[in-house]
């Protein structure tokens, strides 16, 4: 069977496995920690970041914006990328907005400080990172409740990997409980249509060791 090496709070796997969901493809899911470096995950990727993707024949897949592109080739339904140049390139640039611009701004600065460097113990968290992460998240948020106003779903009328990449990031956060949903009324209501998905439960399933999600993070409605 297919097989995704993950993180769970990970944004980047976080995305495959809602790519997976809407596609209704099935995986195993195996937690590496890249930390290990192990000898056999390298040769999979030899940047020993996640994800990466097994496909059944023993091809492997790295890097979440190549593995999200090679499934929407690979199983094109529902199609997640859109049907027509303009679309595509709306999809992917909000796409790349929350994988490169929110993970730098926020996601990054939150889940490296709070997560990661307790399970790799590299030292107390930057509190200066921390408070760059939570002041950032309103402008992301008000972006949201922007688009939200003027579509259906992000990049358009139907949802998109742009709503996906959105979800992965924002799903990682709120397990911190670092929303502040309550001062974003527009990007909760966009957040609660995507949590709703079949393709969300596995990801709001999720549990750490050592962390536990706010008590709103698994309610569908909040």
């Amino acid at each position: 069977m297919r097989t995704l090496y993950h993180l769970p709070l990970d944004p980047g796997c976080r995305l495959i496995r809602i790519v997976l969901g809407e596609k209704r493809l099935e995986v195993t899911l195996k937690t590496e920690q890249v930390w290990e470096r192990r000898e056999s995950f390298l040769e999979l990727n030899p940047a020993g970041e996640v994800p990466v993707m097994l496909e059944d024949d023993g091809t492997s897949i790295a890097g979440a914006a190549v593995i999200a592109e090679y499934l929407d080739e690979a199983y094109p339904e529902p199609p997640l990328i859109g049907a027509d140049p303009l679309d595509r390139a709306e999809v992917r640039r909000l796409a790349q907005w929350f994988s490169v611009k929110f993970a730098r701004e926020v996601s990054g600065n939150l889940i490296e400080e709070k997560i990661n460097k307790r399970f790799l113990k590299l030292g107390q968290p930057n509190a200066s990172a921390i408070r760059a992460g939570l002041a950032n998240i309103h402008y992301h948020l008000d972006y949201i409740a922007w688009l939200n106003e003027r579509r259906r779903w992000l990049a358009g009328e139907v949802f998109s990997l742009a709503d996906v990449s959105a979800a992965a990031h924002i799903s990682a956060v709120d397990y911190l409980g670092d929303v502040p949903w309550d001062k974003h009324a527009g990007a909760k209501d966009w957040y609660a249509r995507v949590k709703s998905r079949p393709s969300l439960r596995s990801i709001l399933a999720d549990l750490v060791a050592g962390a536990t999600p706010p008590a709103h993070y698994a309610d569908l409605d909040f």
